[in-house]
């Protein structure tokens, strides 16, 4: 809308709020320049905009009912004001005034000011069951604005999806999936979060362990009444049989088993992967001409898309990518992008479709304001995209993932000896030799005959 514009004014060179319509030989002006007697200055604040209620503006309006919800009786002033200021200092302050029309969000806010619930984790957590959206978006912007330490979001959810779990299931399943829940997989979780990074994949591989453990045991306990001491081996050996091969992953709950001494008995070998999938090299270059150069798909995705289909990146990678990790060099035109342990070069069509990205950044009017450090920051306050998204959004060209990411990791090393492969793009040597012998094992191949060579010149040597 004209009375959301604001840049430039061509008439008079002022930067403000441009309500006159464009010309022919000009953009949108400001109201003066175009005529307009209207005067959309706030009488509250003075700034230029549209008027929500009243001649004020919608940051102002949206303050006043922050005054009248939160600070009548607050139990601490200092914090139910710290926390105005913080619901105040969003973007786009209408999708605060809308998120808070919500009964939910609403009792949320005012048992905090009422000092009912107090200002923490715990106490946020305390909501969860009756406003869980109302509570991530709430933590997230506080969080970001500095009110509480950063928590990591994948562990939080966790640690009550463990509770949910373990709630309705009998005494006698409920007692050995708490210990496999808790004490084997969020401890080993509570110990790998750090600042810097998220727990998303072991949060995800341990809730499918999980899962397939409850079913299991159930299926046990329903059927021949029988608890995880008590179980055999034909138990599993039946199960395992006659399901998908997702119920594999009770594995691990039996090799926890076996360390504790809660069963001896029951053994579960490794399951070889059955395939390894990969994406032929022509329908790789299509797909990168497609979103280096097509519209099939919106410009952030259409990025994310080429790391992966270019630098082999896994998409929970792609997703936490910082802006930092991007280098430009003005004076030469160059471009680079940290994936690993050193830059590594950006070819000129991805640096054109990286810089108009992040000239364009999409979810910068959550709260974080435009110095959000994500290159694809999300829609929660402080909070990069989650990688799930770009994955459907990908799935849903017709993208086959994993193939593509196995493809472009074998052509990078069928040129370029694993390990500045794996020093490059984030691999590990193991995983960059793994490929390299799936690709046709070029470089142990040129290395062997590179010293048969060397050998059959100091024979000739020897002899003449």
């Amino acid at each position: 809308m004209a009375t959301r514009t604001h840049g430039t004014c061509p008439g008079c060179g002022q930067h403000r709020l441009l309500p006159g319509p464009p010309t022919q030989d000009e953009g949108p002006r400001c109201a003066p320049c175009a005529g307009i007697l209207h005067d959309f200055h706030c009488a509250r604040c003075n700034q230029e905009g549209e008027f929500y209620r009243r001649g004020i503006c919608a940051r102002c309006a949206l303050k006043d009912d922050l005054a009248a919800l939160l600070l009548t009786n607050p139990a601490n002033p200092i914090t139910a004001n710290r926390l105005v200021d913080v619901l105040c200092q969003a973007d786009r302050p209408e999708s605060i005034i809308t998120w808070k029309r919500s009964i939910k969000v609403q009792t949320l806010l005012t048992s905090i000011s009422s000092g009912q619930t107090p200002l923490t984790h715990e106490g946020l957590d305390s909501h969860r069951d009756t406003a869980g959206r109302a509570v991530d978006h709430l933590r997230a912007l506080i969080v970001h604005h500095g009110l509480l330490p950063r928590q990591d979001p994948y562990l939080n959810r966790f640690e009550a999806w463990i509770e949910n779990k373990i709630r309705p299931l009998p005494a006698d399943v409920a007692k050995p999936v708490e210990h496999f829940a808790k004490w084997h997989h969020l401890r080993r979780i509570r110990a790998m979060a750090t600042p810097d990074d998220t727990v998303q994949r072991p949060v995800h591989s341990a809730k499918q362990e999980i899962t397939e453990t409850i079913k299991f045991l159930d299926w046990l306990w329903q059927t021949h009444g029988r608890t995880a001491a008590t179980c055999t081996q034909k138990d599993v050996d039946t199960w395992l049989a006659t399901g998908p091969t997702t119920r594999k992953a009770i594995r691990t709950f039996f090799v926890v088993a076996k360390k504790s001494g809660t069963n001896m008995r029951v053994e579960i070998g490794h399951y070889p992967a059955k395939g390894r999938p990969a994406l032929p090299q022509d329908q790789r270059l299509a797909w990168l001409k497609e979103l280096l150069t097509g519209t099939s798909e919106s410009l952030p995705y259409r990025v994310a898309g080429t790391l992966l289909l270019l630098y082999a990146q896994p998409l929970v990678r792609v997703a936490a990518l910082r802006t930092n990790d991007i280098s430009s060099n003005d004076t030469t035109g160059t471009m680079t992008i940290s994936l690993g342990t050193y830059p590594v070069p950006v070819p000129r069509p991805l640096a054109e479709l990286l810089n108009q990205h992040l000239r364009n950044r999409p979810n910068l009017r959550t709260g974080s304001g435009t110095e959000s450090p994500w290159l694809f920051p999300g829609t929660r306050s402080g909070q990069h995209l989650h990688p799930n998204t770009i994955m459907l959004r990908l799935r849903g060209l017709g993208i086959e993932l994993r193939g593509a990411r196995n493809t472009a990791l074998d052509e990078h090393i069928s040129v370029t000896p694993p390990p500045l492969v794996a020093d490059a793009l984030g691999y590990s040597y193991q995983v960059a030799f793994l490929h390299a012998d799936a690709a046709g094992d070029t470089w142990s191949r040129y290395v062997d005959r590179r010293r048969a060579a060397s050998i059959n010149t100091d024979n000739w040597n020897q002899q003449h």
